[in-house]
């Protein structure tokens, strides 16, 4: 059988061939452009300094030593904040773990004030939960109101934060910052316009300011969150790769009466506890801490709640359990729509993710709930771990770390 010929153009050959050898560098290309681009994305990120993260930092607000715990208590409500540095008069103190952090006159030098310590709400609950009186008794409205009325300066380094005060330079380096939060460091103070001393790892214990400002976890993770597309491949790592799944989740029952639950956060220096269901079998302790893994997760009992009320109203309350306190108080008039909107449509709308769930979803609740952690439950709503922001920064930077030795 014939076959028709047709001559062929060689060079038409060549350059069909040579489209063809083009195309696929160009797949080529793209396939490793993405591995090209999240590594120059990382590189940006690292050379990122405290400074690029204070952008959009407010005012610092402090409290003087001789505040009472009810002023104290009443600046962190107004200021919609956690933590509190307490000032004193220059000479008469010793900072909280040694530090030695004033603020002094721009021009002159000379010291206006001394930092002692940072007050947080978990220290004004764990003396609000002192010895025994939270259990009841007909003197528990006069002890509690002479408990508030203490001066604020008698309770520093009541918890793992108030033991020291942190500072960091602006121009250290983000990895650096990362390094101090990664180790439980909530906060640090950043001095604007200072004169650092004695620096170690990024972090002072020595350090004159004009001014500062503070920078904390959720700072870092806010910013972090703002440059996703640069973290992908770190960011797509699950929950279960950073190893939340945890035998012991220290928990309060639906049963535990608010008055029990701050001596809970107390006895464990916890900011929160997750709540869950009692065990029918009535074999739980609803006075203490027990192991909630497993437990069917209703709510979260935090140290923060505890804003969203008044001293006066936390004296009838104490009776109540503390998952009705968390749902009497998210109507409170001291929480303002902000605050609702940052917490979503409910604040008693649990913040959870699965152990599938990647660190990316972990990042966007805890920013857009503005929650210090996030829950780990399985397929029934049953808790299995917890994820807290320690463990986050931990983890990107142990990866930011890594890719550097890789390349």
């Amino acid at each position: 059988m014939l076959f028709p010929y047709f001559p062929i153009d060689t060079n038409l050959l060549f350059c069909g061939r040579r489209k063809i050898e083009a195309m696929q560098e160009v797949k080529e290309a793209k396939r490793g452009g993405g591995a090209t681009m999240q590594q120059s994305g990382s590189v940006r990120l690292k050379e990122k300094t405290v400074k690029d993260m204070m952008v959009d930092r407010k005012r610092l607000v402090e409290v003087p030593y001789t505040a009472s715990l009810a002023q104290t208590m009443n600046t962190l409500v107004a200021n919609k904040i956690v933590a509190v540095p307490v000032a004193a008069p220059p000479g008469q103190w010793i900072g909280a773990g040694g530090s030695m952090i004033v603020e002094s006159d721009k021009q002159t030098g000379a010291v206006r004030k001394h930092y002692i310590g940072m007050v947080t709400m978990l220290d004004i609950v764990a003396h609000i939960a002192g010895d025994d009186h939270l259990s009841g008794g007909d003197s528990i409205t006069q002890d509690l109101d002479q408990r508030m009325s203490d001066p604020v300066s008698s309770i520093i380094g009541h918890s793992f934060e108030g033991l020291s005060l942190w500072t960091l330079n602006p121009n250290t380096s983000m990895l650096d910052c990362m390094e101090v939060f990664s180790k439980g460091v909530h906060r640090a103070m950043v001095p604007v316009d200072g004169q650092e001393e004695n620096v170690a790892s990024g972090a002072e214990l020595a350090e004159s300011a004009s001014s500062y400002k503070i920078l904390t976890q959720m700072d870092m993770l806010k910013f972090l969150h703002g440059r996703a597309a640069e973290l992908h491949s770190i960011l797509s790592r699950s929950v279960q790769d950073l190893g939340a799944d945890t035998v012991q989740i220290y928990a309060i029952t639906d049963r535990t009466k608010l008055g029990y639950a701050i001596k809970c956060l107390k006895a464990a220096m916890l900011n929160a506890v997750p709540i869950v269901r009692a065990s029918d079998v009535g074999q739980d302790d609803h006075k203490q801490l027990i192991n909630g893994r497993c437990r069917k997760l209703i709510g979260t009992f935090s140290a923060t709640d505890l804003r969203g009320c008044h001293i006066t109203s936390l004296k009838s309350w104490l009776g109540i359990s503390a998952l009705a306190f968390t749902e009497e108080v998210e109507s409170s008039p001291l929480y303002s729509e902000s605050d609702m909107q940052n917490r979503g449509s409910s604040r008693r709308e649990l913040v959870t993710c699965y152990a599938e769930s990647p660190l990316s979803e972990v990042i966007e609740k805890a920013v857009t709930n503005h929650v210090h952690r996030v829950w780990v439950v399985d397929q029934e709503g049953l808790l299995v771990g917890v994820v807290s922001l320690t463990d986050v920064i931990r983890v990107i930077r142990h990866s930011l770390l890594s890719d550097s030795n890789d390349q």
